[in-house]
């Protein structure tokens, strides 16, 4: 059996994932957070933003159980050996991808390499040309010549599959939604292609069948060829695009549940308590906001390097040492983030410790801490949950800022960031080598627009005011 690793990210990733469970129980035996959350999912756009962002968590959860595989001599021998690299279920599904390393750059679906080289012919003759690649295309006898009908007959493959697994999906979904509503199959396709249901399962149905579409045409050619090409040492851009998904949201989600704590907890306290505890709040997220955040990162991520280089037996794996370096960038991302949403939270406990409730509250005696968890803090949720997400894209687009100067993520980690600062000099090369870039940008955006699409929603469905004029 292999032996599991658990990351220090992995493992507040999953607290993440209870502690969202955990909301969504509370959230449907609560009506001022149920009515809310049924306008979501009432919302065309917010839906279909829903089903892509969960595909990025799909392959960000899957990227997050790590393990360390047997090594092959252990089938032979009683002694069971584990090999020292660190792999996850991702690295497992697109071992294909991993294993598949050329000798340096070629362009997306390519056959050959991207650049001349000398190649001794059988005569003994040099010839200066593009070599072939050891695996992308290796299958085709005449490059040239059948590429074209083989890239063609791979996409229609991965079409049909497509369809296939989309027509599975939506069947049983359909099935389900009839019988839990009492209706028959047909009824309730009738229902859902005229959006006569709650729900917008058109928009969603639609959405899945794209993503499926991608997903299976994208896999068909990953295995025959490199999709979005190699990087300068040969490896497959594609895997390090998925590879990256983690990353990103890993500074999104973790540096999110670093501030809340202290956001909430400060912020409803200055507003409720005032005097002495709002003035010695101000000044701590005063003093905070005064230093500029780009050095307080690269001076902790300069300690945390000196740390690691006198402590370099503590650590066995470059991952182990990846995973750290990541959690401190988090830690330092939400250790400067948090003053914002703790602003706003003080001027809400501002305004609701003088309504009539709260007032009546305090002169019947009622603690002080009951009436924050009973009256302030259910009433400023909705300020919680939207600047939740709303940060989250300011914060994956953080991430690749920092890691084009070099203040980000480890070097080794996979990281839209990462590969946006290697692509500098790869645009300056002739010929250009433009996409590592374009791939990092088209799985970034699409997740940056995701979330801020889903958040839009979210912030409409949680605004007071603006259910108020509904």
């Amino acid at each position: 059996m292999p032996e599991l690793v658990v990351l220090w990210t992995d493992a507040l990733i999953f607290l993440l994932i209870a502690l969202m469970l955990l909301f969504g129980c509370l959230a449907a035996s609560r009506e001022y957070l149920r009515t809310p959350w049924r306008s979501v999912g009432r919302s065309r756009m917010g839906m279909g933003a829903l089903v892509v962002l969960s595909v990025y968590i799909l392959i960000g959860v899957l990227d997050s159980v790590h393990y360390k595989p047997l090594l092959p001599e252990a089938a032979q021998t009683a002694q069971v050996t584990h090999s020292s690299e660190v792999q996850s279920l991702l690295d497992y599904l697109l071992t294909p991808l991993r294993e598949q390393q050329e000798k340096t750059y070629s362009s997306p679906l390519a056959t050959h390499l991207y650049s001349k080289e000398n190649i001794e012919q059988a005569d003994g003759r040099m010839l200066r040309d593009y070599p072939r690649l050891k695996y992308g295309g290796a299958h085709l006898q005449n490059p040239e010549q059948e590429w074209a009908a083989d890239v063609t007959w791979t996409i229609v493959i991965g079409v049909q599959e497509a369809l296939l697994a989309w027509l599975s999906i939506t069947g049983i979904v359909i099935a389900w939604l009839g019988h839990r509503s009492g209706s028959t199959f047909f009824q309730q396709c009738q229902w859902i292609t005229s959006s006569k249901t709650d729900i917008p399962w058109r928009v969603i149905f639609s959405v899945l069948g794209i993503i499926l579409l991608v997903a299976f045409v994208a896999a068909n050619l990953g295995v025959k060829y490199h999709l979005l090409g190699t990087d300068k040492v040969g490896e497959d851009v594609f895997y390090q695009t998925l590879k990256s998904v983690r990353t990103g949201l890993v500074i999104g989600t973790l540096t999110t549940l670093i501030m809340l704590p202290a956001a909430i907890l400060m912020g409803i306290m200055a507003g409720y308590f005032r005097g002495w505890v709002d003035d010695l709040i101000q000044y701590i997220y005063t003093t905070l906001n005064s230093i500029p955040g780009v050095l307080l990162i690269a001076a902790a991520i300069l300690m945390l390097h000196v740390y690691m280089n006198r402590h370099a037996e503590e650590f066995t794996s470059l991952v182990e040492r990846a995973d750290l370096r990541l959690l401190f960038l988090c830690i330092i991302l939400g250790v400067t983030s948090w003053t914002g949403l703790c602003r706003l939270l003080r001027g809400e406990a501002l305004k609701l410790r003088e309504l009539d409730y709260v007032q009546a509250a305090q002169a019947f005696g009622v603690r002080h801490f009951t009436i924050i968890m009973r009256h302030i803090l259910p009433n400023v949720l909705h300020i919680v949950m939207i600047s939740v997400v709303l940060d989250f894209s300011g914060l994956v687009l953080a991430e690749a800022v920092l890691s084009y100067v070099n203040i980000g993520v480890d070097p080794t980690m996979n990281s839209w960031g990462n590969m946006i600062n290697s692509a500098r000099l790869e645009m300056a090369r002739e010929p250009i080598v433009w996409w590592s870039l374009v791939a990092a940008l088209i799985f970034m955006f699409t997740l940056v627009l995701a979330a801020n699409l889903f958040s839009d929603v979210v912030r409409d469905a949680f605004d007071p005011r603006i259910r108020g004029d509904r």
